[in-house]
């Protein structure tokens, strides 16, 4: 029976908010890490800055020399608008252009960083907003973007978030379905968020999703909760979970997603990849 290959750990540089990117990154590597996820934010390779091209070049050769491979995360909270959390979103009333915007050019980045992924999520139906409007904002956006990953190539990933409109798995399904099911589109899995507001425990979900599978968030949580904890501290079963990844065959990152916790990002980081290594060696 052939032994399944060890797991890639990443650190998303959302959790590294006080520090340059170039710093980050260092950090990132010197730790042990395999990777990156990175979150295209005003202080960390904003997209919508001049000169992108030969700034993206410059992380590519970094990434290169530290030995980490990428991901390409789109949360940033206030890139777009200074006063609102998050917007404009694929399902926003207004602003939805820019969304795709950010979207395309994340893409772009992706492409010339050689990433796994693009991952993004719905955002937030607004209150007056009929579901089925919902749907048609979601699958027109996200054919959009799909239709430049398609001309470089690279994959894009949804990300189910807890109050959100795509919330679950599920949701993430049902806009594949809506689209056709484009072999571009696939699934993020935040690992916390199957503790938060999934109906199954996080490896049936794992195993749920598959070969669907192109990017993994890693954080722990409690049911019903959605507060990004270090493992240990909610009720993720990080064994099973790790054991899952590995019987589905995924072979991208496995970042953590701690973006509260940038004040104390080396250390934080540090703890998050001892209880990894810790939990796949009991497997």
């Amino acid at each position: 029976m052939t032994t399944p290959a060890p797991l890639r750990y990443g650190y998303g540089t959302n959790g590294f908010a006080n520090h340059r990117l170039e710093d980050a990154l260092e950090v990132i590597a010197d730790l042990g890490y395999d990777g990156v996820a990175l979150t295209l934010d005003h202080h960390h390779l904003d997209p919508f800055a001049p000169r992108l091209a030969a700034r993206t070049q410059e992380v590519a050769r970094r990434l290169d020399r530290l030995g980490l491979s990428v991901v390409i995360e789109t949360g940033a909270r206030y890139l777009m608008d200074p006063r609102h959390k998050h917007e404009p979103t694929l399902v926003s009333t207004q602003g939805r252009d820019r969304r795709v915007e950010y979207l395309d050019l994340a893409v772009r980045v992706a492409a010339d960083l050689g990433a796994q992924a693009v991952s993004f999520w719905s955002g937030i139906l607004p209150g007056d907003t009929a579901p089925q409007e919902g749907w048609e904002r979601i699958t027109k956006g996200t054919a959009q973007v799909l239709t430049t990953a398609e001309e470089h190539g690279v994959l894009c990933a949804v990300e189910p978030e807890p109050g959100m409109f795509l919330d679950t798995l599920a949701g993430v399904t049902e806009l594949r379905r809506r689209l056709g099911d484009p072999p571009r589109l696939r699934h993020t899995i935040d690992i916390g968020h199957t503790v938060c507001n999934e109906p199954a425990d996080t490896a049936t979900c794992v195993r749920s999703v598959g070969p669907l599978l192109a990017n993994v968030q890693a954080d722990d949580m409690r049911p019903g909760v959605h507060d990004h904890l270090e493992f240990g501290e909610g009720d993720i079963d990080l064994p099973a979970t790790l054991a899952a990844l590995r019987e589905v065959g995924y072979r991208g990152l496995v970042a953590v997603e701690l973006p509260r916790h940038a004040h104390a990002a080396p250390t934080v980081a540090a703890r998050a990849l001892a209880a990894l290594r810790a939990a796949e060696a009991t497997l």
